[in-house]
């Protein structure tokens, strides 16, 4: 249990900042080199390198350098522990939810 948990807290740390969402989101388009990601982006390459570091520990992005180039893609299913993180949080609130709801139900049921 100790991995999955640590694998979904650093998933969770990646998504948590929005130059790194934003580089998830431009990845989603195709593979991009890292000199390219950096463009639009208000700081340093070396910046970058550093949050997209944060996204590869993560399992989130992979790269590849071919010669001087190293470019990044996104990971097929590596949202996948987080979307069931969250699932299984959604189901249980609305089972909870569903409960509350049948009681509230009953109670005004009985008050008239």
């Amino acid at each position: 249990m100790l991995n999955k948990t640590d694998r979904l807290d650093r998933i969770f740390r990646a998504l948590a900042d929005p130059t790194r969402r934003w580089l998830l989101e431009r990845l989603t388009g195709g593979p991009a080199a890292v000199s390219t990601l950096a463009e639009p982006l208000d700081m340093s390459l070396a910046a970058v390198v550093q949050h997209l570091q944060v996204l590869q520990d993560a399992g989130l992005v992979r790269s590849e350098k071919v010669g001087r180039v190293r470019t990044c893609q996104l990971a097929p299913d590596a949202l996948r522990p987080a979307e069931q993180w969250l699932h299984a949080r959604r189901t249980r609130w609305e089972r909870r939810l569903d409960t509350l709801g049948t009681t509230l139900a009953d109670t005004t049921d009985n008050e008239e």
